[in-house]
């Protein structure tokens, strides 16, 4: 079940039951406690597969879903209307559904879920699929499928989402069987939220909706083969204290994975006894805090010279849920060329796939840090190492090369003093979902988090229009914050139509659209890399353009309050005043400059080594004493 092993071919729920296994600790079949929500004792009672469905999600502790109905997910919306106990949110379009299940995943801890029906349905769940998938979101999707009896014959919207979603899915599943229902879906969330997290499917044939059946709760969940391991092993653990011990250039890189985790407090400890300088990257924004002596930034190709360099010249690279991205790593031959690697990743899958580590540590970082503190203070006790004289080299670079950005020549706003500004009034409780892109980077680099969970992004498969159905799901799992969609003007107009479903649910959300009326990523690279050939990345939506859409315009018709900002001396009231409007969505259309861009940058195929802090400029490095 990691994310890097084969899927089982034994998709179909309706399978005999497996012979009774010996009363042991590694025996298949889970015990009842093992399933989520407050393991309620329902006693047998008869009803129909779509019933089952949906008293299944209440049992499993659900409040919210997200949704679409059709028709062959049309026998569940029925019973749906009736539960007290599900709020049901309408989207506008699936993938907003699923794009909101991750945000509500990602500031509650708990699984998102999201339910759509067969066919196009269910293909506009795949790219919110994908995305959980990649960056280990929990997430539950539904789908309804045709009648079992018609399965492969083309039958009207009939996709065959189960192998479609196979690469992207820890597991998918085909029922059948209205009597399989509720153990598929308490093992579907189990499979979620254990081990590395991500999405399941569920798809339900419309004949298995509509069947009885007898539903008793809990179900006894079987799942041969998976057992994610949590306990690190302990010579390992060791093992990895004495390299830290003897270390005198040694940096935490630290990953999404201690966000879905739950780690931060333990990596901080662990930090603080070790004292070496930390980066996070642009999944782990928040889990150990910006404003901590010992965080020397972002790394990757747009993250901070100190933090990128501090990778570079290490000895010792303590991996705790990273995953070695491309994006992280540069040229992987070149990267981090000096340092042993201790990895610890709950997915043996990760370990040694990009970077051989030296000592490999399969495990919950969260239950693994704090074994490693204590092997860390007893090798501590026999022998510290001085790392003052790489403190001194972080400093240098730190007070050399900060993050910062030059105001645009054409007189327009700088997106990155937008951004900053967002964060400054907003401060640190906030939650910032960015879509993808320059406005995406800039959000990472000048918004200071100071907690996890205040940053949602889409890392891995970088998807445009990931933004404002995100913010709805976290505003949704918690409405206490002030949650706002940082997004560009060219992924703000793939899945705006959510503003609708927000404005009718009262899911009052900011969007902050960064327009510089181009796909400005893209223009970047068209600039730089293509001679400012600036091929079908104009678009008509901000300064001296026929604006299509207007935004502002837009927002009104959606029912929400919709400012514009185009002059820096208007910056800071168009934020207060978003920030005073609670009872509807905002959108703040602000007219930024398009030639903003991202710095510092490792251009893709080139070392770290070779980072530059502007165009065509590269730091200055000093002789090693």
């Amino acid at each position: 079940m990691s994310k890097g092993s084969p899927i089982s071919p034994a998709l179909v729920a309706a399978r005999p039951a497996p012979p009774a296994a010996p009363a042991r600790e590694s025996a298949p079949v889970a015990p009842a406690s093992s399933v989520r929500g407050p393991n309620r004792v329902v006693a047998p009672t008869e009803m129909l597969g779509s019933a089952a469905i949906v008293r299944s999600l209440e049992e499993l502790g659900v409040d919210d879903v997200f949704g679409l109905p059709g028709g062959a997910i049309l026998p569940t919306y029925d019973p749906l209307l009736a539960s007290t106990k599900l709020r049901h949110i309408l989207v506008r379009h699936e993938q907003g559904a699923g794009h909101a299940a991750q945000g509500y995943a990602m500031v509650t801890g708990r699984p998102g879920v999201c339910i759509a029906t067969s066919g196009p349905g269910a293909t506009n769940l795949v790219t919110a699929i994908a995305d959980a998938h990649m960056d280990s979101v929990p997430m539950v999707a539904i789908t309804g499928q045709v009648s079992s009896a018609f399965i492969g014959s083309d039958a009207f919207q009939e996709a065959d989402i189960v192998g479609i979603t196979m690469p992207i899915t820890k597991h998918s599943y085909l029922v059948t069987d209205a009597q399989d229902i509720p153990r598929v879906l308490a093992e579907a969330f189990h499979i979620a939220t254990t081990g590395r997290p991500g999405p399941v499917l569920v798809d339900i044939a419309k004949d298995a909706q509509q069947s009885p059946m007898t539903f008793s709760w809990p179900p006894r969940i079987d799942i041969p083969g998976y057992r994610p391991v949590l306990r690190g092993h302990a010579k390992q653990v060791r093992e990895a204290a004495r390299l830290i011990s003897g270390s005198v250039r040694p940096v935490f890189y630290v990953g999404g994975g201690v966000v879905k985790g739950h780690a931060s407090q333990e990596l901080l400890e662990l930090a603080e006894l070790v004292g070496a300088p930390v980066v996070t990257t642009l999944m782990a924004r928040g889990v150990f805090p910006d404003s901590h002596q010992q965080h020397v930034g972002m790394p990757g190709m747009h993250g901070s010279v100190s933090a990128v360099t501090a990778l570079q010249q290490a000895d010792l690279l303590i991996t705790l849920g990273a995953r070695f991205d491309d994006r992280v790593t540069g040229v992987l031959a070149s990267f981090a060329p000096h340092a042993k690697v201790i990895h610890a990743d709950i997915d043996p899958a990760e370990i040694s796939k990009n970077r051989t580590a030296d000592v490999p540590i399969v495990g919950s970082v969260k239950e693994i840090i704090p074994e490693l503190t204590a092997a860390v203070r007893e090798a501590f006790a026999q022998d510290r190492p001085d790392i003052s004289a790489w403190w001194r080299t972080i400093d240098h670079l730190r007070e050399t090369y900060p993050v910062g950005f030059a105001q645009p020549e054409d007189g327009l706003s700088a997106p990155q003093q937008v951004i900053k500004r967002i964060g400054e009034f907003t401060g640190p409780e906030g939650v910032f979902v960015s879509g993808v892109g320059q406005h995406q980077m800039w959000a990472a680099q000048f918004i200071q988090y100071e907690r996890p969970h205040a940053w949602l992004n889409s890392g891995g498969l970088g998807t445009m229009g990931y933004s404002v159905p995100a913010a709805m799901g976290a505003k949704v799992g918690n409405p206490d914050r002030v949650v706002w969609a940082i997004d560009g003007d060219g992924c703000f107009q793939m899945t705006n139509q959510e503003l609708a479903t927000c404005v009718i649910n009262n899911i009052p959300i900011k969007v902050a659209v960064i327009n510089n009326s181009s796909l400005g990523m893209v223009r970047q690279w068209q600039t730089l890399f293509y001679e400012g050939r600036y091929s079908n990345t104009d678009l008509n939506t901000g300064h001296d353009t026929v604006r299509v859409p207007d935004f502002v315009k837009l927002a009104d018709a959606y029912g929400c309050v919709g400012l514009r900002c185009e002059r820096d001396e208007d910056i800071d009231a168009t934020i207060e005043q978003a920030l005073a409007i609670n009872d509807r969505p905002v959108v703040i259309d602000f007219v930024v400059s398009r030639d903003s861009m991202v710095w510092p940058m490792v251009p893709a195929g080139v070392s770290n080594d070779l980072i530059q802090i502007a165009r065509n400029m590269t730091p200055t490095w000093e002789q090693e004493d």
